[in-house]
């Protein structure tokens, strides 16, 4: 497929309606292996030179603003095809925004959290993502239009654990 109709199909793929039917089809029209039952959100970006090096298992949910991307190299340094095959099993879901980088397998009935870097393997049946979300420092200067980013860092005071003293500058 020439590379000016696979640029325009993955286009019209990352807004197209049909999660379940124009989307996947898509993609699949630009070689992207997709099994049965998949869901494709919206603004999914799918890699656009390698689309040949993904491929995605039976009954798998993409969420909104995800990357699939199977290749990293930059104009004309590419190693043979320069692609790295990136294979979602079956029963997978992906949550919104995440970025699931090349080489990776993600085995079935997996969970990716929302927003998670997908950079290594990820075993069958597992739920995958970062530690979840804490608070990291007291704000006792707003970062607003009123006072300086440098004002803002210098004034945070880091939040410390449970036994553990807490410095005031």
């Amino acid at each position: 497929m020439s590379g000016w109709l696979q640029r325009f199909l993955r286009r019209l793929a990352y807004a197209a309606p049909g999660g379940f039917s124009l989307r996947p089809m898509l993609h699949k029209w630009r070689g992207v292996k997709i099994g049965k039952r998949v869901w494709i959100s919206q603004y999914v970006y799918i890699d656009e030179i390698h689309p040949k090096a993904v491929s995605i298992g039976d009954n798998v949910s993409i969420g909104l603003g995800t990357s699939i991307i199977a290749h990293m190299y930059w104009g004309k340094a590419r190693l043979r095809d320069g692609a790295s095959p990136v294979t979602i099993k079956s029963d997978v879901f992906i949550g919104p925004h995440c970025v699931v980088l090349p080489g990776v397998c993600i085995g079935a009935g997996a969970v990716i959290q929302a927003g998670s870097v997908v950079s290594r393997d990820v075993p069958p049946h597992v739920l995958f993502g970062h530690p979840p979300a804490q608070p990291l420092a007291e704000v006792t200067t707003p970062l607003t239009v009123d006072h300086s980013y440098i004002e803002f860092v210098r004034n945070l005071r880091p939040i410390r654990k449970k036994g553990v003293p807490h410095e005031r500058r």
